[in-house]
């Protein structure tokens, strides 16, 4: 059994399990990486896709789920610092906590948000255009390694996990991997050098990683939807149970997974031109709807 076998495993048995019905409604993104606003804040030329597609979720009733790296805590020490940066997001991510509709999971690079008050020690004071929070935005929110849907009806549960487990750098030596991160390779990038191989980008360790994800799927029977390598993945009935949502720092665009009326999607948001050359914020759907009933097996 691998590490990540193991790794997954432990994930699987101690995950938070959220029921769901054909009323509810999720979208899945990953991979934000929110930062200080400089030249290393990769979810800088996104974050009004961002804004407009979890504008469209709140209106319609949607929970919103972070699949991890949700903020590039490698990079920056404080959590603070990217909310004053990145106040619409967080405001509209705190409207979705109001009503008991934010999930959240910790990725690698986050990894920090595993301890209950870091959050709220980082989110309190906040300042918008307009007024300053005395409380935390985020107030009682438990951030989980992972998180189960589950659906009795149906007989369907979805697994939803960062995608890092097992990794020696990015899970077991995650510290090491944190300072190369902040003290070697940040300076590099602020002064205009392209990133390194990660699983962000690197094709080979990408390959591997989705593997053994896709195995652990096969293991359990039930969907897994990770994010971690920025690749989307939408695999048709009877080929696959793995799905990514893939990331919001492609340069064109963000995706993510929807689940509304037990159907599954993988859709994107971009910027669109109107009939009068203007620019707006519209949805495309890139794979689905599929039924989850599709993915479900008697084994």
């Amino acid at each position: 059994m691998s590490l990540t076998h193991k790794r997954l495993k432990q994930a699987y048995k101690n995950a938070h399990v959220v029921k769901f019905d054909n009323n509810s409604k999720f979208i899945i993104m990953s991979d934000c990486h929110r930062g200080r606003g400089n030249v290393g804040d990769n979810f800088l030329p996104n974050q009004n896709l961002f804004y407009g597609a979890l504008k469209y979720y709140y209106k319609n009733s949607f929970s919103y789920v972070e699949l991890g790296d949700g903020d590039e805590l490698w990079e920056n020490r404080k959590l603070s610092e990217i909310v004053d940066v990145h106040s619409d997001a967080f405001w509209i991510m705190s409207k979705f906590h109001e009503k008991n509709r934010i999930y959240m999971i910790y990725g690698n690079h986050d990894i920090v948000k595993n301890k209950q008050k870091y959050i709220e020690k980082h989110c309190k004071n906040h300042k918008n255009n307009t007024r300053k929070c005395n409380d935390s935005i985020f107030k009682n929110l438990k951030v989980h390694e992972s998180i189960i849907l589950e659906n009795s009806k149906i007989n369907s549960k979805i697994f939803l996990v960062h995608g890092h487990q097992g990794d020696l750098l990015n899970d077991l030596m995650w510290p090491v991997a944190r300072f190369l991160v902040r003290y070697l390779w940040r300076p590099l990038e602020l002064i205009g050098f392209k990133a390194p191989i990660s699983a962000g980008v690197s094709h080979q360790k990408r390959d591997k990683i989705e593997e053994k994800l896709s195995n652990f799927a096969k293991y359990t029977n039930h969907i897994l939807i990770s994010g971690h390598t920025h690749r989307p993945i939408f695999p048709q009935p009877g080929s696959s149970l793995y799905f990514n949502d893939g990331s919001c720092i492609h340069p064109r665009c963000i995706t993510g997974i929807e689940i509304e009326n037990n159907q599954i999607s993988l859709i994107k948001w971009s910027v669109c031109t109107g009939d009068k050359q203007n620019l707006y914020v519209c949805r495309h759907i890139l794979e689905g709807p599929r039924d989850l009933s599709d993915y479900v097996s008697d084994k």
